[in-house]
């Protein structure tokens, strides 16, 4: 079975990737971009299974698969992007895990990129090449970037995927030392299918999730997961604008004290979706919507988070 087998709605992604292991021309850099939650990062799984499965040596490709589901492979380096928390660099996963506040997004670091520099100064231990997946690559800072494109210019004996939303995104530079992958969203169908699959049928159930996704599987569970995190009674209160100054002030109240700020800023993008199809489409709910467009904003910029809910729930009531 083909190591892409798991990857659904990407032909074109499949098809350029299985060519070139097979006709031995894999390039020396790689870029997949795309929308998160399409199947990059899934995509970049299997390639790499099916790099490293081309040997001189025989394979266990059981155990092998095993080893790539953690990132546990001598020739692979898996770099993410991470918060620095006293001194330590930490994942996202493990800064949740770890209860870590989390003040400012996390990015690829300039130590990280030199980490990169280092393990291909070796040799690959079991594989004919080396291969280093830099998920979220978007997240480097200039000087990271920098670092990164004299390891493109002569990566030796390795291959590096880059993972990001849009060539837009990178400089320039890095770009134009990478074979470009493109990853589209999915069709309706390939939705359904990989949201069977993954066990979350009842998302389908959910128009406004689905909308919210964009053809993006993996957007659409974690719209769904950020749904369950917002107790119904305030979801409740939220389905129709604020009707008095006192509702609006006591919803502002509640929203500032029970969320945290990254499940506002998603609190406010489902609102914008959910206001726009169930209200009737007229100058007022345009401007609700717009209402709610600049709260993002002003969240994005650390304004003070009741006072943006106060001002904006105010704004609607008189909308």
């Amino acid at each position: 079975m083909s190591p892409f087998a798991p990857l659904i709605g990407q032909p074109q992604a499949i098809s350029l990737l299985t060519q070139a292991v097979a006709k031995h021309r894999i390039a020396p850099a790689y870029l997949f971009a795309g929308a998160v939650g399409v199947g990059r990062s899934l995509a970049a799984r299997c390639f790499v299974e099916l790099v490293l499965s081309h040997t001189t040596t025989p394979v266990n490709l059981e155990g092998l698969q095993q080893r790539l589901k953690h990132h546990n492979h001598p020739d692979l380096l898996w770099v993410e992007p991470t918060y620095l928390h006293q001194g330590k660099r930490l994942t996202a996963a493990a800064a949740e895990e770890a209860g870590v506040k989390r003040k400012s997004p996390p990015m690829i670091r300039l130590e990280q990129v030199r980490e990169i520099a280092q393990f291909l100064s070796r040799p690959p231990l079991e594989a004919s090449r080396s291969i280093v997946v830099l998920d979220q690559a978007e997240t480097m800072a200039e000087a990271a970037a920098n670092g990164l494109l004299k390891t493109l210019e002569e990566p030796g004996q390795a291959t590096l995927i880059l993972i990001a939303p849009s060539v837009e995104s990178l400089l320039p530079t890095l770009v134009s030392r990478c074979q470009k992958t493109p990853f589209y969203r999915l069709s309706s169908e390939a939705m359904a299918q990989v949201l069977q699959q993954a066990g979350q049928a009842e998302i389908l159930q959910q128009p406004q999730i689905l909308q919210l996704a964009q053809g993006s599987p993996g957007a659409a569970i974690a719209h769904w997961q950020q749904l369950q995190t917002i107790p119904a009674d305030l979801l409740q209160a939220l389905g129709q604008p604020p009707r008095s100054p006192r509702a609006a002030l006591t919803l502002a109240r509640q929203i500032a004290s029970t969320l945290e700020s990254e499940t506002q800023i998603w609190l406010l993008d489902y609102l914008q979706q959910w206001y726009w199809q169930t209200l009737p489409v007229t100058p007022a709910t345009q401007s609700i919507v717009q209402q709610l467009e600049k709260a993002r904003r002003y969240l994005q910029q650390f304004v003070q988070p009741r006072l943006t809910w106060e001002v904006t729930l105010l704004n609607m009531v008189q909308s």
